[in-house]
């Protein structure tokens, strides 16, 4: 089945499109642009630089999906954009190609929805069946885990990372991580105030992972106990058999503690070659 294209759009004679493809009326395809079977571009979506999706995509007007990094140190190279299947993006939604650290790549995975105006930064990892709501701001490397939901107008600062099945709260400025599991809120800073147990539930989590889990979340963070005191308790009353989501949560909190400003993933600064100064990953 071959490419539709309009005759309104503009695509690169280069550019690699699969099968069943639509490009709708008033869409720009770049050079290095290669879009997967049966993916649609309904109008006014712009792909450029080097960018690669995946099937059944569904972009919706307004869409940039490419455009250089938001970095003052990124210096034309060919960066990029990578994204799995099944994802939707609707309108306004913006995606940066990675900037010149890391990997050099932003990379998104499968059956995503971004609704309107989100943004994703250079090198952020957006893992599977993620929700980011409408206005919905990620800074440049920040992870967003599988199942996790960002709600309206959150900002995320760059080098958070957002845990397995966690929900963040809409208007919140987070500038930390949030750990797997977790509901955060608060406008300002927000805190956890509770298990997501819904999002457990529709994962099909066992009432007893669940039961685990928030076990966990009340020493933790309302009796302030220890790590090691936490570790002790379960190990005494599970009898060695941990759930996996208690190892995660509990994983991804020591990397979080063992981190700075409460993100595992905060970079340092370190002198480069030249004596100026440089951001590397702790």
């Amino acid at each position: 089945m071959e490419p539709r294209i309009s005759p309104l759009s503009q695509v690169a004679s280069t550019a690699q499109l699969g099968k069943g493809v639509v490009v709708g009326p008033f869409c720009m395809v770049g050079p290095e642009v290669v879009v997967g079977d049966f993916t649609e571009l309904t109008s006014h979506v712009v792909l450029n630089g080097k960018t690669t999706l995946g099937s059944h995509n569904k972009l919706h007007p307004g869409c940039v999906i490419g455009g250089e990094p938001q970095d003052v140190s990124y210096q034309e190279s060919a960066t990029e954009v990578v994204i799995g299947d099944n994802n939707i993006f609707r309108e306004g939604v913006t995606v940066n190609r990675g900037a010149e650290k890391e990997d050099h790549v932003t990379r998104i995975g499968h059956r995503n929805m971004f609704m309107s105006n989100s943004h994703v930064a250079h090198n952020c990892r957006i893992h599977n069946d993620v929700i980011l709501v409408n206005g919905v701001l990620l800074g440049g490397h920040v992870h967003v885990h599988d199942r996790a939901i960002v709600s309206g107008n959150t900002v995320v600062h760059h080098f958070s990372t957002i845990g397995r099945l966690s929900f963040v709260s809409g208007g919140c400025r987070v500038p930390h991580d949030i750990p797997p599991f977790m509901l955060a809120a608060g406008s300002d800073n927000p805190t956890l105030k509770t298990i997501n147990i819904v999002g457990m539930r529709r994962a099909g989590i066992s009432e007893h992972s669940i039961e685990v889990i928030r076990t966990a979340f009340r020493m933790l963070y309302r009796k302030r106990k220890t790590l090691a005191e936490v570790h002790q308790h379960f190990d005494e009353t599970l009898d060695g058999v941990r759930p996996l989501e208690l190892s995660q949560l509990l994983q991804f909190i020591e990397a979080q503690r063992a981190g700075k400003l409460g993100r595992a993933r905060e970079v340092g600064r370190a002198p480069a070659a030249d004596g100026n100064t440089e951001r590397k990953a702790a």
